[in-house]
Order: structure tokens, then sequence, then C-alpha cells
């Protein structure tokens, strides 16, 4: 874990010297634009950057928050932090207490490691600003004591890439529209991504893994979900991706797999006459694949693969999928025929609610789910049904159940380690 990594980081500054500087002064001795190199040592803050200016690092820099408050405060435009080590934040909830607050447009922070501070970067109303191929640990707490790697909170214009974030409470938490989150990893935490109140951001190429959820959306509309893999599997109700009341989302090319919960679709889309769309996306090895909350329409799935799932669909409440739109996805489940040899099957592929379904109505009948005798019951209904059953969902085109093996054309990436 990148905790463990940091561990030689977080110990009394062994490699620093004894006699600590003062970096605020050197920060105020550094003309507007100007370049602070600093050579190895300790250096202690918490500090304010009022002014544009680059401070950059090296192997054996140390800077110090000593426990007090937020480390590095960024209050001018056009500030680059490059290559430092940044520890030691204070532990207050109530002033959010960082590695680094972002106050101004267009800041970068980029090959940093930050550790031991309770929020890792802290972002506030600052377009535009840049946060890359960071390190980035929580201080050691329990989970929900812990602060978020990267809050974002009325900030637009982000790029926010190849960042490596364990054992922190949320990975990235939004309040925010118009970001780009790239190519991060997110370990070991309660959320992957946080989108609340978030509309039209971008979560492409990240891997979530062992996280409680890997991305949530509440109230965020306009998003768009591209090539991540998630792997809610850190407890037996892991999630790979929630929408609460959230619409008009476009999830393609992911790999949602080892999950308790692939999808779980809660009041979404909130809109009438909008639609999340899931395109080419894996579920792979879950417990259920996609779950709904209700029978609400406006859910998408096409060209997607369900392979290996416990169960596909399953509808909370007594209600069915009927209302989703379902096309063209390959079910390893499909029991038909190909005769035409076009790669779709000449009948349709549908789910129906059977004895063995009880455990979807009856949460304490979960306990049982798999079960000998709960298979052997929904055998003998299928055989000689003695209660109606319930079509759940009905995929009029599904593609031959060999292509379930592959993954989608565009998700070709090595396996998470």
């Amino acid at each position: 874990m990148l905790a463990a990594v940091l561990v030689a980081v977080l110990s009394p500054v062994a490699a620093a010297p004894l006699t600590p500087i003062r970096l605020q002064q050197l920060i105020d001795t550094t003309p507007s634009g100007g370049v602070l190199d600093l050579a190895p040592g300790w250096y202690v803050g918490p500090a304010r950057i009022d002014r544009p200016m680059t401070l950059r690092g090296r192997d054996g820099v140390v800077v110090d928050g000593r426990r007090q408050g937020t480390v590095l405060t960024i209050e001018a435009d056009d500030v680059a932090l490059l290559d430092l080590m940044i520890r030691r934040s204070g532990d207050r909830a109530d002033t959010v207490d960082a590695g680094v607050r972002l106050l101004g447009a267009r800041a970068r922070v980029e090959g940093s490691t930050i550790a031991d501070c309770l929020y890792g970067v802290d972002v506030r109303q600052a377009a535009a600003p840049i946060v890359r191929n960071n390190r980035i640990a929580s201080q050691t707490l329990p989970e929900q004591q812990r602060g978020d790697a990267i809050r974002i909170w009325y900030s637009s214009g982000g790029l926010y890439e190849g960042n490596e974030i364990s054992d922190v409470r949320d990975g990235f938490s939004l309040e925010a529209k118009g970001n780009r989150l790239i190519g991060n990893t997110v370990r070991d935490s309660r959320y992957g991504v946080l989108l609340l109140y978030s509309n039209g951001n971008e979560i492409a190429g990240n891997r979530l893994l062992d996280d409680a959820v890997g991305v949530i959306l509440i109230w965020s509309d306009d998003n768009r979900i591209d090539r991540n893999v998630i792997r809610a599997g850190r407890d037996v109700a892991g999630q790979a991706l929630v929408l609460k009341e959230s619409s008009d989302n476009r999830i393609s090319d992911n790999d949602l797999f080892a999950s308790a919960q692939g999808v779980y679709l809660d009041a979404s889309p909130k809109q009438e006459e909008s639609e999340n769309v899931f395109t080419a996306n894996r579920f792979a090895f879950d417990g259920v694949a996609v779950t709904f909350h209700s029978e609400l329409p406006g859910n998408r799935f096409e060209d997607n693969v369900f392979s290996g799932n416990h169960a596909d669909v399953v509808v909370r409440g007594g209600g069915t999928a009927l209302s989703a739109r379902w096309r063209s996805n390959a079910w390893d489940a499909f029991t038909g025929f190909d005769r035409d040899g076009d790669g779709v099957g000449d009948t349709p592929h549908e789910i129906w609610s059977w004895a063995d379904r009880l455990w979807m109505d009856v949460p304490d009948a979960q306990l049982f789910r798999g079960a000998p005798a709960l298979t052997a019951l929904d055998f003998v209904e299928r055989l000689a049904p003695f209660t109606e059953p319930r079509l759940l969902m009905r995929d009029p085109t599904p593609r031959l159940s060999a292509a379930a093996t592959a993954l989608p054309p565009s998700a070709n990436r090595a396996p998470p380690r």
C-alpha cells in the first residue's frame, strides 16, 4: 500500500538537518515570478504564497507543517509546487487542515508526496489547476475521521492526472463542474470518486481498487465515466458505481468487476426525458451486475458484457427493469441460437423472477442465495410453476454468449495488481 511506502518519510526527519529552516522567510524574499529552489533540508511551515512563483524541491527536501493547520496555502495565481515532500498538517476537520490549499487560478502541484496530512489538496474556487503525478495518503486515523485526498469545491477547468492515492476517506470529493480526473489510482478508501451536485466532469482511465464504493454520483448530471477499472471488493457491500438522482450521464468502456454490486441505480435519472447510457462496459464476477432501486425509466444498456455474475439484473421492491432499454448486450446466461450466423441471438434474452430470486424482495433471504435448497426449489418451479414468474428484463438482440468471455474492444488493459 502507498501508506507503507511512505513510512520512511513520516518518521522524524532522520536525513534532514537538526536545525529547522522557516520556509515563510524564503518565500517572502523570492520576487514575483521567481523560482525558489530548495536545497535538501527541513523546512517548517505553515507558509503562504501570495505572489506568482515556483517552489521546487528535490530528494531530501521536507516541508513540515508541525501539526498547525494547512502546510502550504496558495493565495496567488500562477503558482507551481514541484517535487516536494509535504507532511504533518493539523488534524482539524472543521478548518479542513490540508497539505496544500489552492485559492488562486492556474496553480500546479506536481510530482510531490503529501503524507500524514488530514486532507491532501484542498481546491477552493480556484480555476484551472493542475494536480498531477502526486502521492497522497491521509493521517493514521479511522476511515471516517480521515480527510479526502483531493477536495474540489466550486473550481472548474482542473486537470487531476496520474495521482496515486491510498488510505484516505475519499480519493476525490467534488462539488464542482467541468473538471477532468484522468489516470489516477485510488486504493483502500471509502469512495474512490464522490460527485455531489457536480455536472459536466470527465472521469477516465482511473483504477479504483478495493474501495467501499468506486464512483458515486449524487444529484450530478452530464458526466462522462470512461475506461475505468473498478473493483469495489473491500467488503461484502462494495459497489463499483452508484447513481442517485443523477441524469444524462454517459458510462462506457469500464471494467466493473468483483464487486457486490456493479451498478446501483437509485431514482436515476431524476429528470423526465433524460437518459443515463451504459455502453461497452464489462460486468464480471459481481454479486449483482445491475441493481435498480425502482422501476423508473431512462436507463439504456447497449453492447455491454455480462459474465460470471451471480445475478445480472435485480429490481428492489417487486418491480421490473422493463422500462430500461436493453440492446445488443452479451450475456453468458443466454441459451439461444444464432442459426443465421450474424452474431445476434435468434430469440430475445429474458430474465425471469423464479423462486431462487426470493432474496431480491426479502433481504434476510440473501443468506441462502445460491444455497442448494433454493436452487432445487427454483429447478422444480421451472419444471412445474406453482407461482407465476415475473419477467424482469428483455434484450431483443443479444450477442452470442461466447462474446461474454472477452473484454469490450477498448478495455484491453493490464489487470490490476
